[in-house]
């Protein structure tokens, strides 16, 4: 099975092989600029699988490692400690993948993370049901695994732990949210899915985690391959009917957003983990009731595949996330309150569904083609129309479908996004969005800059064949018309971008296991 989306295909190799990664980057290439004024050089490398990082001084940040469960301190270049050592699941795309720092860090010690906590495996005789609901809410710290069936039903999470600068260490504080983590889809139950010959997976987990300029925290989980309404299918994956009869999205019931049904979507939270009023579904989610009620208020956006890459325009505030599609139609997104992203029924611009559609269905890159993640739901069944697919997405109350501000036709899989806040890389780099891909050789891990329109609300472009906003390339993971906007090369699976305090932007390679500086030179 080659799995697919912006980290799966990189992810499987590194995670069969021994955990140490090579060290020596310039023996792989090396990252290197490709445009006057910017210069890049290595920070700390010899890292296991790094995804993010929090910069908590001019020269400490926090850094995570994704299957070690590792929160490293490094300073002036140097790894000088481990803050903390989470026992996480790491197989496929989950482990520690998120961190973000309170929004009044250092006053208040808060530090958030995404992670991936493991669980005992069902018995062989029944793999299609976790042993466990969830973790408990204190975590397990030390050995980690690569079991995909090693984790309870609700096994991502998001905590908060807090910091103390003296000690160079992490506290539990309390957990905020648990979500879906276990998927083994080939059970009998409900009968009649067609897809038996699934495979148990790991990936969709998403995990980028930011608080906002309005103090909330934003939460981007993935599918984690559900097919229920959150992604579009109102009635489940298998209704041949809808409004009519209601089909299970899975052996655990759905396709109402229950706890283990609720993915695809973008939280908002306070710092405690408690409902924001001024959530875009609280009273829908109020009408609803319950459960699912409750898990609808929490959402600030759905209709989501998988990310890698969440953040907020330091110039207007705005929210601006990647969203990886599977063969087709990678986008650039500005998400605004209550959007329906329109996964699975829409990738990529509406008026390019027969594309979408042709695609999916005719694809080569697939060695379990067709897929589309879940086989009881095949490419067959995408909408012919933009008319059509834009009727069939399931709108809560309040709810608003927008185009992708950018896209390209064949995925070129990109990753981790990032903006340059000021003028540390010069003036014509000021309020840029930095885009790092998940590109394997011989592309080697291309940057990408996109400039914004003076109103911040859409993506600036020169060449004029990207007027209609999508770079119409030939292929998977081929460039065409996106020349205009590479600026760099050599990066790797790129799984954070962020500004330091200096201006600068450190880039995560998880790949070649290293930390980068994108500076000006001029």
């Amino acid at each position: 099975m080659r799995a697919r989306g912006a980290l799966a295909l990189v992810i499987g190799v590194l995670i069969s092989t021994s955990p140490a990664l090579p060290a020596d980057v310039a023996a792989q290439g090396g990252p290197e600029m490709l445009v006057p004024g910017l210069e890049v050089r290595p920070v700390v490398s010899g890292l296991v699988t790094p995804t993010s990082l929090a910069f908590t001084g001019p020269s400490e940040f926090l850094l995570l490692e994704k299957n070690t469960g590792r929160v490293l301190v490094v300073r002036n270049g140097a790894v000088v400690g481990t803050a903390l050592d989470l026992a996480v699941n790491f197989a496929s795309e989950r482990g520690l993948l998120g961190i973000a720092l309170h929004p009044d860090f250092p006053a208040d010690p808060g530090v958030y993370l995404f992670w991936s906590c493991e669980g005992p495996p069902p018995p062989a005789e029944n793999p299609f049901l976790p042993v466990q609901t969830e973790c408990a809410d204190t975590p397990s710290l030390g050995a980690d695994t690569d079991d995909i069936l090693a984790v309870p039903l609700l096994g991502n999470r998001v905590d908060r732990f807090e910091w103390n600068a003296q000690t160079g260490s992490l506290t539990f504080d309390h957990n905020l949210v648990k979500l879906l983590s276990f998927q083994n889809d080939g059970a009998p139950e409900p009968p009649g899915q067609g897809d038996s010959a699934q495979p148990a997976r790991g990936n969709h987990d998403g995990g980028v985690i930011s608080f906002g300029p309005d103090g909330k925290l934003y939460v981007l989980f993935g599918d984690v391959g559900r097919r229920g309404q959150l992604q579009n299918l109102a009635c489940g994956p298998t209704a041949t009917t809808c409004p009519g009869t209601v089909t299970a999205d899975d052996q655990f019931g759905g396709p109402e957003p229950d706890d283990a049904h609720f993915t695809g979507v973008i939280l908002r939270l306070n710092d405690d983990g408690t409902t924001p009023s001024d959530n875009p579904f609280v009273a829908a989610g109020a009408a609803i009731g319950g459960e699912v009620g409750a898990n609808v208020q929490n959402v600030f956006s759905y209709g989501i595949r998988n990310s890698f890459g969440m953040a907020f325009d330091p110039l207007s505030g705005q929210l601006w996330t990647q969203e990886n599609g599977e063969d087709a139609f990678d986008e650039l997104n500005r998400v605004t309150a209550g959007q329906n992203s329109g996964w699975i029924q829409i990738a990529g611009p509406s008026s390019r569904v027969a594309q979408f559609k042709e695609i999916e269905s005719t694809s080569l890159h697939h060695e379990d083609f067709p897929n589309l993640q879940q086989l009881r739901w095949g490419p067959e069944r995408i909408a012919d129309t933009p008319a059509e697919a834009l009727a069939r997405l399931f709108m809560l109350p309040g709810a608003q479908y927008s185009e992708p501000e950018f896209a390209w036709k064949h995925v070129l899989a990109p990753a981790a996004i990032g903006f340059v806040p000021g003028r540390g890389l010069g003036p014509q780099f000021r309020g840029d969005l930095f885009v790092g891909f998940s590109v394997p050789e011989p592309l080697g891990g291309p940057l990408f800059a996109f400039n914004l329109t003076g109103n911040r609300r859409s993506i600036g472009v020169d060449d004029p064949r990207l007027d209609d906003r999508v770079a119409d390339n030939i292929d998977f993971h081929e460039l065409t018309e996106s020349e205009s906007l590479l600026v760099g090369q050599g990066f790797g699976v790129v799984t954070d971008i962020e500004a330091s305090p200096a201006g600068s932007l450190y880039v995560v390679s998880l790949d070649h296991g290293m930390v980068s500086e994108v500076f000006r030179t001029r």
